[in-house]
């Protein structure tokens, strides 16, 4: 394994992290990537700053990012960035957009961090050694039933043409659960079943940078981290992610399978 460290995610993150806040604060150029798909100046800020950070430390890595989507030929180190997960709660000045970075060893997620810079709460975990906030150690609720429990998903961006575009997942979770929110940023999503804020989160058809860093975070806080087949492996497109403590995980996937 290579010698980067948590510490080394955590920087990164928290330097993005400035550049997001600035931009949050200001006018944003808005640019379309696809129909309802955004993209501001401030996420190309946000990954240069990220890019050039990695490079700088690790310039053998291999990096796969939102923006750029660097596919070149494959490496024992590969970093997985999202600039700004959320971009359009971010557009919209919605507070609830985060940065995610994870590291994987020879396809293996080893280090993540997500951070939300408004609320500068850091969300990391390195494989094996547990899951933190703000360097406290955290794990997810202990719910058992669906009937007691929060839920939280979202929609792919092409869901306008694509039938398979979870609406009929979300019709039927909402007859058994407590209730579903949509709060826009996977990264968070994942992060909040770690620190047990929600209880189970499932979404379909989404990028590996956007559910990478948080599914070790949910992980190394106790949960239970698959595609929506139940596979544990989430390096394999197409990418989907089903999410909750032990109890709760297939009761989940029974009902979106």
């Amino acid at each position: 394994m290579s010698n980067v460290k948590i510490n080394d995610l955590i920087e990164i993150a928290r330097k993005a992290g400035d550049v997001i806040r600035v931009g949050y604060e200001n006018v944003n150029e808005i640019d379309l990537k696809g129909e309802i798909d955004l993209v501001t100046e401030t996420d190309k800020k946000s990954e240069k700053l990220i890019l050039t950070e990695i490079a700088l430390k690790f310039p053998d890595h291999k990096v796969i990012s939102e923006e750029t989507k660097n596919q070149s030929l494959p490496n024992e180190h590969i970093w997985y960035v999202d600039p700004i997960d959320g971009t359009t709660n971010f557009a919209h000045k919605l507070p609830i957009f985060s940065v995610s970075i994870a590291y994987a060893y020879k396809g293996k997620f080893k280090l993540g961090v997500v951070y939300d810079p408004i609320r500068d709460e850091m969300f990391s975990a390195k494989s094996g050694h547990g899951a933190f906030l703000n360097g406290g150690n955290i794990k997810v609720a202990d719910a058992s039933e669906l009937k007691n429990s929060l839920m939280v998903t979202g929609f792919p961006y092409d869901r306008f043409q694509n039938p398979d575009n979870n609406l009929e997942n979300f019709s039927k979770m909402a007859l058994k659960v407590r209730g579903i929110r949509r709060l826009g940023s996977a990264a968070l999503d994942l992060c909040y079943i770690a620190a047990g804020r929600v209880d189970g989160y499932w979404e379909i058809r989404l990028e590996i940078w956007d559910i990478a860093a948080g599914s070790l975070i949910a992980r190394e806080a106790g949960a239970i981290v698959t595609d929506r087949s139940g596979d544990h492996d989430l390096l394999k497109a197409p990418y989907s992610v089903c999410a909750a403590n032990p109890k709760l995980h297939n009761k989940i996937l029974e009902v979106i399978s």
